[in-house]
């Protein structure tokens, strides 16, 4: 019972501070097996790893999807992750990384698992949206700045399950869901994912609630000072210049955790309700947001309950 304490305070202490965990992983290279290269996935979204068992194959499945395998009763789905984004491993598929977020628990198939590392959310940069058919969220520097760093390459796996289970619920529409904000007000949001903000896009506009859509938090924060300099300037409150803050909560340069925490410790600031929607399900994740001070969370991808909670806030 001390150990799982311990772990849960060493978590609650490294989202207090800017800094994660990444699972390494290899998944192969080019055509020959070279430039074996580092890839990445958040250690919160890791079930478990075990050695590749027996996989049946699904008739008629998506390319890239192996079929299921049997994991103590539980029949789960498994992602050929090298054929999705592009390599191809020297010595198989070796790995399977049982994972869990959004919803959703799934496998992935990979070469080889390398090391956890612990990383500041500074030390990881956006990607430039053109890797790997958006497959890839962000680039870690694992050695920090210094010259010939080693480049982690961070998946966006809530694209990559979106490709083969896309959500299926869709927001409330009509007149009845539609929220009135003082003109000139918006809301602010901070999300990674080009999924994610695609599904936030869309259940905004269809609750006809002007947003500003940012990358992460370090894009929002700034946003949020810019517009609370607009509404000084105008002799406005904030809160008609920005009516709520929704953000993700991994996220490169600024996670949600630590933008949270600027808002709610801010004078400034503090009046904003914050709302989370985040892929990182589970209590422990929730305890997490309630220390940092968010009004409210909303686990990814449900349009539904994120309509809801947004019209619950307002």
């Amino acid at each position: 019972m001390s150990t799982v304490q311990q772990e849960v305070d060493e978590r609650t202490n490294l989202t207090a501070s800017n800094k994660f965990e990444l699972l390494l992983f290899r998944l192969g290279g080019d055509s020959n097996g070279n430039q074996n290269e580092l890839y990445g996935i958040n250690v919160f979204k890791i079930r478990e790893i075990v050695a590749m068992p027996p996989v049946t194959p699904i008739a008629e499945s998506a390319p890239y999807m192996m079929g299921v395998v049997n994991l103590r009763g539980e029949i789960l789905p498994v992602i050929d992750l090298p054929g999705l984004i592009g390599c191809t491993p020297k010595t198989g598929l070796n790995i399977l990384l049982v994972t869990e977020f959004a919803r959703t628990t799934q496998c992935f198939a990979v070469e080889a698992v390398d090391e956890i590392v612990r990383l500041d959310w500074n030390q990881v940069r956006p990607s430039a949206g053109s890797y790997a058919d958006n497959t890839i969220t962000s680039i870690a520097r694992l050695d920090n700045d210094v010259h010939g760093t080693r480049l982690v390459q961070v998946l966006d796996v809530e694209t990559i399950v979106q490709k083969f289970v896309p959500s299926k619920e869709t927001p409330p529409s009509g007149n009845d869901m539609a929220i009135k904000l003082t003109s000139g007000s918006v809301i602010l949001a901070a999300d990674d994912s080009v999924i994610a903000r695609s599904i936030i896009q869309k259940g905004l506009e269809d609750m006809g609630l002007p947003y500003v859509m940012t990358k992460n938090g370090k894009e929002a924060w700034e946003k949020l000072q810019e517009l609370a300099a607009d509404a000084e300037k105008e002799n406005k409150p904030l809160r008609e210049k920005v009516a709520l803050v929704l953000t993700d909560l991994e996220m490169p340069e600024m996670d949600g955790f630590t933008l949270t925490r600027h808002i709610k410790t801010s004078n400034r600031y503090n009046s904003l309700p914050v709302l989370i929607h985040s892929s990182l399900s589970g209590s422990a994740n929730e305890a997490h947001v309630k220390s940092a001070g968010a009004n409210a969370y909303v686990a990814k991808f449900s349009p539904p309950e994120l309509a809801a909670k947004i019209r619950e806030i307002l």
